[in-house]
Order: structure tokens, then C-alpha cells, then sequence
């Protein structure tokens, strides 16, 4: 185990560590999923969904360590088309959250009691479609990859790992208390508002920020 830990540069560890950070506390489809079911269903349900998560991204774990990303440098305009579809996916879920009537991550949305095998596989589903997770793992977490320090499947493991153990805890405790955090907001409607508008600000951000390393990659 020391190993395969020696194989990654402390910094790159710390970098992903940090984007993973940044990504799982910017509301995405992960956590409006799992913040709904909490809040309609309990905090199991909440946990059961979250555990279909996890195995969404043990999916992408593997996918990436078998060396997936090589597709894409052989095949670069398909990296493109999954960058800009990511990119208009978190623009479209930018305008749900600022438009009129728009969506807030912690208003209680109606949801059917579905049993633990749907909560498990809903959640697996919405991790795995989901483009802020793909973009992840297809383009960001390869960068922390240092090639001359060789056992590269080994280090991508490992920041992987270190990515899924950030992502659950945060989203674990995000579950837990949605209810809470839900009750607060419900009877602070401008709260609300704010929350519903800065979630659409970061989407939009993402989106933009996507579109335009889009532009620096053609141009080179």
C-alpha cells in the first residue's frame, strides 16, 4: 500500500484534492439527486442513493486506470464533442436554477418513495450521466498524472481514490443534513433566492470555463 502512495507526487495528491473539493461543493447533479431524496424520503434513502454514486464512480475509476483516456488522444474530436455536450449540460442546468420559477438545490422537490434497489441504481445512473464527473476523470485528473514518475495506472488509482473519498464525505454530509439546511431555507425565502442564483452563477462559470479550454486546444 506504501507503494503504490509513493507513486504520487504529494503535490499532484494535494491539486486533486483540491479541484475534487472545489467540484463537489459546486451544485451539480449528484447533489440536487441526493439533497431531493433526503429531504422526500429520509436520510437512508439519502445514503442508499449516495452508495449508487460511489459504484458511478468506482465506474470511471476503472475506466480511467485501464488507460481509457488514450482513446481520446487518438480520437481527439470525440473528446471535444463530450466536452462541449458537458458544457451545454451545466449551461442548460444553469438557467433551470436563475430562470423564473427556477430549481434550488435545497427547495423540497415531489418525488415517488422508491425502494432501495431504484435509490441505489437511480444514484448510479445520475453519477455516471453525470458531465461534471466525466470531465473529472477524462480531462482533469489525468493532468495530475506525472508520466516520468512511470506506474501511471497506479497513480491515477490513487488520485482517484483521493477524489471518490472527498466526493462521498462531502455529499455523505450534505444528505445528512439536508433536511435541516432545507427547514432553514424554507422559511427564508431570500436565502433561497441566493442560493438558487449563486448555484446558477458556478454552472454557468463551469460551462464557460470548459467552453474556453474547448478554444485553447483548437488554437494550438
Amino acid at each position: 500500500m506504501d507503494a503504490l502512495f509513493s507513486a504520487v507526487d504529494a503535490h499532484a495528491m494535494l491539486g486533486i484534492a483540491a479541484v475534487a473539493t472545489g467540484m463537489v461543493l459546486t451544485p451539480g447533479p449528484n447533489m440536487i439527486y441526493l439533497v431531493s431524496r433526503s429531504i422526500v424520503q429520509g436520510r437512508r434513502a439519502g445514503l442508499l442513493s449516495l452508495t449508487g454514486v460511489a459504484l458511478g464512480f468506482l465506474v470511471y475509476l476503472a475506466a480511467v486506470t485501464a488507460g481509457i483516456t488514450a482513446v481520446f488522444a487518438v480520437v481527439p474530436l470525440l473528446y471535444t464533442v463530450i466536452k462541449l455536450a458537458g458544457a451545454a449540460y451545466l449551461l442548460w442546468l444553469a438557467w433551470q436554477a436563475v430562470r423564473p420559477g427556477g430549481i434550488a438545490v435545497f427547495a423540497p422537490q415531489q418525488l415517488p418513495q422508491d425502494p432501495p434497489r431504484r435509490l441505489i441504481t437511480m444514484g448510479f445512473l445520475t453519477c455516471l450521466l453525470n458531465p461534471k464527473i466525466a470531465i473529472m476523470y477524462v480531462s482533469l485528473l489525468p493532468q495530475f498524472v506525472v508520466p516520468a514518475r512511470g506506474h501511471v495506472a497506479a497513480q491515477s488509482l490513487v488520485l482517484g481514490l483521493t477524489q471518490i473519498a472527498i466526493a462521498l464525505t462531502v455529499n455523505g454530509l450534505i444528505a445528512m443534513s439536508a433536511g435541516t439546511i432545507a427547514s432553514f431555507l424554507a422559511h427564508r425565502p431570500a436565502w433561497l433566492r441566493i442560493q438558487r442564483y449563486a448555484m446558477g452563477t458556478v454552472l454557468a462559470g463551469l460551462a464557460l470555463n470548459i467552453a474556453a479550454d474547448r478554444a485553447k486546444a483548437v488554437a494550438a
